[in-house]
């Protein structure tokens, strides 16, 4: 199963919300960085950081699929017949 056919296929619950966590952290510490006023090194540092951590969330969490879906996608790949190849 390769990444275009894992981030098309049903995504589990569970990684739907944290999809949606790391999306939303992603895009408070994006807003904390660009903000128009003068913030402390460490707050910009920490938003930069938290930026990381919300975009490694979500890309995770997006290429997680079902186990039956993956178990349909290895199906469609394997030959048909009941003979080994050689």
């Amino acid at each position: 199963m390769n990444i275009a056919k894992r981030a098309k296929a049903p995504t589990p619950k569970f990684f739907k919300i944290l999809r949606t966590i790391g999306l939303t952290l992603l895009g408070i510490s994006g807003s904390v960085m660009v903000a128009p006023v003068a913030l402390p090194a460490a707050v910009v540092s920490a938003a930069g950081y938290i930026a990381v951590a919300g975009g490694v969330m979500s890309a995770v969490s997006q290429v997680t699929v079902e186990d039956s879906a993956k178990k349909e996608a290895d199906d469609e790949g394997q030959p048909k017949g009941g003979e080994p190849d050689g």
